[in-house]
């Protein structure tokens, strides 16, 4: 009995043995280190923010109307507002204002009596003239109104599908729709069958500029056609347009939304 014990005792003394050679609790497992090759982006410098920064406000005073009159964008601005018109914000700026219209529009009681009406531009508002803008700089360059009719002519211009969708759904709930552009009365044919074209029927009266109206501000053009509604009988609910110069003046609408347009200013 005596023998066996000891056997018992000097194998247990020989495993403690063993494990204090083998286990050290103080020693921690040694950590698994991968090397991964991470493609690293470049950090902006702060010169390239303060450029970012400078371009978001000023496109934030051309929309909010802050500006004074100007000819062309900033020069430093040039690569900033190509991406806002090539990207997705001009894209989804141009939903938010159509999706508010239509809200605005569903929510107005017409009267059934053909007076009720919206007021749109066209330029920028209704048609797109961004390939005509992608080759002068997407502003930089100073208007060529010359160059810009050539553009006109072509008859190509493509809709603003929110504008286009804003469009059917002022038509379907029973305005009646007047087209109020600075296009000249000379390009009426061109600019009634570039709108079709785009899709967008069924107007009642598309105002161009005449002889008389050449050397008016768009602000006091706009505004006399407006008055000329007014007097008609005419009620003005909703007029869209990318320019102040089209919501501003006299003769407002009730309400007006403003399409948002970095490139260029019409006063």
């Amino acid at each position: 009995m005596y023998t066996s014990l000891r056997l018992l005792l000097f194998s247990s003394l020989i495993y403690v043995s063993i494990c204090q050679e083998t286990f050290d609790p103080h020693t921690l497992p040694r950590p698994l280190i991968l090397e991964t090759h991470v493609k690293e982006t470049p950090l902006l410098s702060s010169a390239d923010d303060d450029v970012t920064l400078h371009c978001t406000s000023w496109r934030f005073a051309v929309e909010s109307n802050n500006l004074s009159p100007w000819r062309t964008i900033p020069q430093e601005c040039g690569d900033y507002v190509k991406d806002y018109m090539t990207k997705r914000g001009y894209e989804v700026d141009l939903e938010r204002v159509a999706d508010e219209a239509i809200l605005y529009a569903s929510s107005v009681e017409l009267r059934g009596d053909g007076k009720d009406i919206w007021v749109f531009d066209v330029d920028e508002t209704l048609l797109s003239n961004l390939p005509y803008y992608a080759d002068h700089g997407y502003g930089l360059e100073v208007f060529d109104s010359e160059a810009f009719d050539k553009w006109v002519d072509n008859g190509i211009a493509q809709a603003i599908r929110s504008s286009l969708k804003l469009y059917e759904e002022v038509v379907k709930f029973g305005f009646k729709v007047f087209l109020l552009t600075g296009r000249s009365e000379m390009r009426r044919m061109v600019t009634v069958e570039n709108l079709n074209r785009s899709g967008f029927h069924g107007w009642d009266d598309l105002i161009l500029r005449g002889a008389e109206d050449q050397k008016k501000t768009a602000t006091q053009f706009k505004s006399e056609k407006r008055h000329k509604m007014i007097e008609q009988g005419y009620r003005i609910h909703g007029n869209s347009g990318d320019q102040w110069s089209d919501l501003l003046g006299s003769a407002m609408a009730a309400r007006s939304f403003k399409l948002p347009n970095p490139m260029y200013y019409i006063p």
